[in-house]
Order: C-alpha cells, then sequence, then structure tokens
C-alpha cells in the first residue's frame, strides 16, 4: 500500500514538475534549432540563384525520397524559407524573437507584417503573453499596437499611481477598444452591449487583453442601506488590482468621472486586500472630447482611464472584412499553409 501523507505527494509533484520542465526546455530547444535551420537553408538558397526556380523543386524532391518520413520541406516551405532569409537580416530578432517562436508564428508575421519595428512588437507580445497562432493573426488584424500605442489616451493613471503601476496600466489601456463581435440592433441601451460583451466573453477578454480575469457584471456594492452596480469588474493578475469598467452608449460626460471615482473609493474600500495595488477605473464611451474627459479626470483622486469603443457597425469596411465573424473565430483562424508544414510548425 502506497504511503499517505503530503510528503510523499509532494514529492511525487516536485518530480512530475522537473519532467514536465525538462521536456518543455527539449521543445523548445528543438523548435529553436528547427527554425535557425530554415533560415540558413533560405540564406543558401538566396545565395545560390544560379540554378533557376526549379531547383527548389528538384531540392524537396529529393528530400522526400532521401527522408520520406522527414516533414517540413515542401517546395512551398522552402520558398518561405527563402523569403524567411531575405526578410529576416537582424540576427538578433532571429534569436530573440524568431527562434522562441513556432515556423507557424514566423510566417504569420512574415505574411502579414512587412515592418521590422512592428514585427519586433507583435513577436514579443506573441512570446510574453503565450499568444496562440490564431490570437497574434487576431491581434495584427485589429492594430493592437496602434492602439495601445495611441499617444491620445486619456488617462491619470501617471499622477495617481506609482511607477511600475502606472505605466504598465498605460501600456494595458488601449483606445478604441473594438468590439467587433458585438451586432448592433435598433434601440440597444448600455445594458444590452453589457450582455452582449459577458455572452462573447472570450473575445471580451482577448479585447480587454492580458492578465484580465472576469469578476461578474452588475456586482452589488453595498453602502449601508444603499445598493450600487457597477456594469463590469475583472482583476488583473499583471496589474495586481481590480478593473471596474463602466460602459455608456452615448458621449463622454464629465459626471462619468465623478460616479467612477466613488465606485472605485468602494471597491478598495471593500474588495481590495493588502497585497493588491489600487484599484483602477475605465470609462468606455462611444466618443469623447479629448480636452472635455482630460479636464474631468485632473483633480480625480482615484486612478481613470477614458476610451472610446467601435461596434460592428462603426468599423471601417476595410477593417471589418479583415476581422473574423464570431462564428470564424471560434472556429480558429489559420494561415494556408500546407499540413505537412503545419505538422512540423
Amino acid at each position: 500500500m502506497l504511503p499517505d501523507n503530503n510528503d510523499y505527494k509532494n514529492l511525487i509533484e516536485e518530480i512530475k514538475n522537473k519532467v514536465r520542465e525538462a521536456q518543455y526546455r527539449a521543445m523548445v530547444k528543438v523548435n529553436s534549432e528547427m527554425i535557425q535551420l530554415y533560415w540558413s537553408i533560405g540564406k543558401e538558397l538566396n545565395e545560390q540563384v544560379q540554378y533557376g526556380n526549379a531547383f527548389i523543386d528538384t531540392l524537396a524532391k529529393e528530400i522526400k525520397l532521401d527522408s520520406p518520413k522527414v516533414k517540413g520541406f515542401s517546395a512551398r516551405n522552402l520558398r518561405y524559407m527563402k523569403k524567411f532569409a531575405k526578410e529576416i537580416t537582424d540576427l538578433d530578432f532571429l534569436q530573440m524573437v524568431s527562434a522562441k517562436l513556432t515556423w507557424s508564428h514566423n510566417l504569420v508575421l512574415l505574411e502579414k507584417l512587412h515592418n521590422m519595428n512592428e514585427r519586433y512588437w507583435y513577436g514579443r507580445k506573441a512570446i510574453e503573453n503565450a499568444w496562440s497562432v490564431d490570437v497574434l493573426e487576431f491581434q495584427i488584424v485589429g492594430r493592437l499596437m496602434n492602439r495601445q500605442n495611441n499617444t491620445d489616451k486619456v488617462q491619470n493613471f501617471e499622477q495617481r499611481l506609482p511607477e511600475p503601476q502606472s505605466e504598465l496600466a498605460i501600456q494595458t489601456m488601449k483606445d478604441p477598444y473594438v468590439f467587433d463581435f458585438v451586432e448592433v440592433r435598433e434601440g440597444m441601451i448600455e445594458r444590452d452591449v453589457e450582455n452582449e460583451l459577458v455572452n462573447h466573453i472570450t473575445n471580451f477578454l482577448l479585447e480587454m487583453g492580458s492578465g484580465f480575469a472576469y469578476m461578474g457584471h452588475q456586482k452589488v456594492l453595498k453602502v449601508e442601506d444603499e445598493e450600487f452596480f457597477p456594469d463590469l469588474l475583472f482583476y488583473n493578475t499583471i496589474l495586481h488590482c481590480y478593473v471596474v469598467v463602466d460602459l455608456k452608449m452615448k458621449k463622454f460626460k464629465p459626471e462619468y468621472a465623478g460616479k467612477m471615482n466613488f465606485y472605485l473609493s468602494v471597491v478598495d474600500d471593500q474588495l481590495k486586500t493588502e497585497t493588491d495595488n489600487p484599484s483602477i477605473g475605465l470609462i468606455l464611451c462611444r466618443d469623447k472630447n479629448k480636452v472635455v474627459a482630460e479636464y474631468s479626470l485632473k483633480d480625480m483622486n482615484k486612478p481613470i482611464g477614458v476610451s472610446e469603443y467601435k461596434l460592428t457597425q462603426e468599423i471601417p469596411e476595410a477593417f471589418k472584412r479583415a476581422l473574423p465573424d464570431a462564428e470564424t473565430w471560434e472556429k480558429h483562424i489559420k494561415l494556408p499553409i500546407e499540413e505537412e508544414d503545419e505538422e512540423e510548425a
């Protein structure tokens, strides 16, 4: 009979964790070596131009005859390797970004982006947040970099939060937020939009960004004999704080900031623990006057941001066509790569 004590169980878990970690390190190493091999082959193909385009087809056939069980060396994939080596000339990028991502991730960066600064940004984000290929493509199409780096963000985080939380909060915030999965209906009110966001919580959390955990909507905050209901409540595991979101179907008004300031005071008093950072408020409006919003936040003592959000009908047609609909998103978006190449990626 096996011993039933914590030391025994802990030892088993510790060894199992070591095995898993070793497997992960081995997988990462193999992937890194494969990416650098692909780049090296691509570089060789770019240098040996004297044999013409037919050489790649011949090479693919020869590799298949010599190693029939080896995947990833089709003529199409060899051409991708050639393009990969031609465009990725920065060896730091190759080692610090490309080698830490799968081949399918690299193909998304290669095919969807044509600027190395953007490839660096999205590649690093994919590594930091463990994005799948689907999520990486979705974030590129959704122009995440532009929205997170928007210099017109309205917030008082720098004045109300200590470093580095203030900088992290600013980086987390977007303007605008794009809720393309919410279908607009005539006569919709704020509660309707809120319910749609909750009904598509996976898409909603993806748009909110890294570290957001959904805690509920219309959560009751009791102050003596009165009850108050902030629209949405999150906890962000990166910022280590509660995030209160107030959703408005109208243009921003100064009184929205006062209401959010009140919500944050209550949340900090009733929900925040000693290990949590100060709670943050985010007011999402259909439209805002930047100057009015900045004046409204100027003397608020709680950290608050104001952003616009866009629904399906408000997204430019070209952008809308590039975004997947809810059904397509659920089925996952794949870059069209041959089956044998996907197995290798």
